[in-house]
Formats: structure tokens, sequence, C-alpha cells
């Protein structure tokens, strides 16, 4: 009989249930200047800029429904070079609607860049300030 060492025998157990939870915290949106990224947000949303805190010069989260937005300038992934973190190229988030036309028109009167027109009368796309690419969609 093959006797197993302890580091052995450590590699091979598995836990016996999955500590990781199915579902999404928050989705970490990067930025540049974390104020004017607060402000713009706060403005698309709804919020109120004094129920955003900015911890420690570089997070904000941003109270949300469900899933968690957090605006970050990413010191650590890129954001201490001069351009900041690259920007998310495609849609990471929606935010959810019952007035599509509505949701659209908004966005237009407080100067939001559109990506596309409404698609599929589903969703459509646009750019914040940083250039991250978020969807606004009919909910489902």
């Amino acid at each position: 009989m093959i006797e197993q060492s302890p580091a052995s025998t450590a590699r091979t157990t598995q836990p016996s249930a999955n500590p990781i939870k199915n579902k999404v915290g928050s989705v970490f949106l990067p930025v540049r200047d974390i104020e004017k990224a607060r402000s713009w947000y706060c403005r698309l949303l709804g919020i109120q800029e004094l129920d955003c805190p900015i911890i420690a010069g570089h997070l904000c989260p941003l109270p949300m429904q469900g899933t968690g937005v957090i605006l970050d300038t990413m010191p650590k992934w890129g954001g201490d070079r001069p351009e900041g973190a690259p920007p998310i190229e495609t849609p990471a988030c929606v935010f959810p609607t019952d007035d599509l036309e509505g949701a659209l028109q908004f966005a237009k009167s407080i100067g939001v860049e559109l990506v596309t027109g409404i698609e599929h009368g589903h969703w459509f796309v646009i750019k914040d300030p940083d250039g991250n690419k978020l969807m606004i969609s009919r909910e489902m």
C-alpha cells in the first residue's frame, strides 16, 4: 500500500460545495475622472451625488437596484497611465427601461453620445464620457 503525503492529499481534495455564488455582485466601469464620471452617471440614472461617496480617491459605488455598478479609475489596472484604463468596447451592462422611446429621448436631452438608435424595437447603445459602451433595453 502506497501512503500519500498530506501535501498530495490536499491537492486532490475537492470542496464539498462550490463556494462561488451564481450571481453578479457588481460591475466595474473604468473611468478617468471619478468626480466627472460620478456626475454623469448620477444624472443618467437619477441618483443624488450625495448618495455616491468616492472611496479611497478612485472608487464610487452607485446605489443600484439589483447588481451594483462601481466606477473606478483603476490605478491597479492601467488607470495610472495618462490615457487611463481602456474603456469597455462592448456593452458590459444593461440599464433596463419600461419606456424605450422615452429613454432614448431623455438620453438625447442630456447630451449622451448615442452609438445606435433603437435596434429591433428592443435596445440602444450609448457611450459614457470615458468611451464605455452601455446598453439601454426594454425590461424583460
